[in-house]
C-alpha cells in the first residue's frame, strides 16, 4: 500500500505543479500561492471529519512548522517555474527534496532492503536525467536552478517535519501546515503590498493547483504513516515525470531521448522499491 500511495502522490504532485506553473504565467506568484493554499485549506477541512485521526498539540505544532518550510519552498518553486524552463526546474527541486529526507531517514535508523536502496539510487538518477535540457541557458537559467534548489530544501524540510507528527493524528498535521502556510504568504503579500487578485482567466487554474496539491499532501501523509520516510520521499520525488509529460503534451516542450530514459528509470525504480516491500 505504501508504494501505491506514494506513486499516486507523485502523479498528483506533478499535475498540481503543472497547473501552478501555468498559473504563475498569468498571475503574480504570491497571488497564486495564497489563493491555491486557501483552496487546499478548504479541501482539508472538508476531509477532516471523513478520515480517522486524533488531535494533539504535537501534531498541530509539527504541522505548523512543516507548513512554514513548505510555504517557503512553494513560493520559491513557483518563482523558478515562472522564470525558468518547467522541465528543468521541477526535477532539480525534486532531487533536492528527496535527498534531504533520505539522509534524515537513514540517520534516524531506517534500513530499507537492498533492492529498495537500488531503487532509491535509480530514482535519484532518473530525476537528474529528466532534468537534462539545454534550452534557455545563461544567467537566467542558472538563477532559476539556484532558486529551484532552495525550493527543494523547503519541500524536504516539509516532508521531514511532517513525519515527526504522531502517526495516530490523521490529517491534523496538514491542517496546521496549511494554516501556517496561508498566514505566512498572506503576511508576505501584505508586507510587500502585493495585490492578491488573480490574473484574467487564472482563478480556475489556481484553484485546481491548490486542490491537487492538498490531495497529494494527504496521499503523502498516508504513505509516510504506512512506510519508511526514506522510501516514500524518493517515490514522491518522481513527480517531475508527470509534470514533464504534461509540459510536452500541453505546452509543446520537447523531450530529449535522455529525458525519456529518465522516465523509464523512474518506472524501474518504483518496481524495485515495490518488490522490496514486505508482503
Amino acid at each position: 500500500m505504501t508504494v501505491i500511495l506514494a506513486t499516486a502522490c507523485a502523479i498528483v504532485y506533478g499535475t498540481a505543479d503543472f497547473f501552478g506553473g501555468l498559473a504563475t504565467r498569468r498571475a503574480q506568484v504570491l497571488s497564486v500561492v495564497t489563493l491555491s493554499q486557501l483552496a487546499g485549506l478548504a479541501l482539508i477541512l472538508g476531509l477532516l471529519p471523513l478520515l480517522p485521526g486524533v488531535y494533539s498539540d504535537p501534531a498541530l505544532a509539527w504541522g505548523l512548522a512543516a507548513g512554514l518550510s513548505g510555504a517557503a519552498g512553494l513560493v520559491l518553486f513557483y518563482r523558478a517555474l515562472a522564470t525558468g524552463v518547467m522541465s528543468v526546474v521541477a526535477p532539480t527541486t525534486a532531487v533536492t527534496s528527496a535527498a534531504l529526507p533520505v539522509v534524515f531517514g537513514l540517520a534516524a535508523g531506517e534500513r530499507p532492503r537492498a533492492w529498495a536502496l537500488v531503487g532509491v539510487a535509480l530514482a535519484l538518477g532518473s530525476v537528474l536525467l529528466v532534468s537534462q535540457d539545454k534550452s534557455g541557458g545563461g544567467r537566467g537559467s542558472l538563477a532559476s536552478v539556484l532558486v529551484a534548489l532552495a525550493a527543494g530544501a523547503g519541500f524536504g524540510g516539509f516532508f521531514i517535519l511532517l513525519s515527526m507528527a504522531p502517526h495516530e493524528s490523521g490529517l491534523w498535521p496538514l491542517v496546521g501546515a496549511r494554516l501556517s502556510s496561508v498566514s505566512m504568504v498572506a503576511l508576505l503579500a501584505l508586507l510587500t503590498r502585493r495585490a492578491l487578485r488573480p490574473g484574467p482567466g487564472s482563478l480556475h487554474i489556481i484553484v485546481a493547483a491548490g486542490v491537487l496539491d492538498m490531495a497529494a499532501n494527504v496521499l503523502y501523509l498516508l504513505a509516510q504513516q504506512d512506510g519508511l520516510l526514506s522510501l516514500v520521499a524518493v517515490l514522491v520525488s518522481l513527480y517531475p515525470a508527470s509534470t514533464l509529460l504534461l509540459a510536452n503534451r500541453v505546452l509543446g516542450e520537447r523531450l530529449r531521448p535522455v529525458q525519456l530514459g529518465g522516465v523509464l528509470c523512474a518506472l524501474a525504480s518504483v518496481a524495485l522499491i515495490a518488490v522490496a516491500q514486505p508482503l
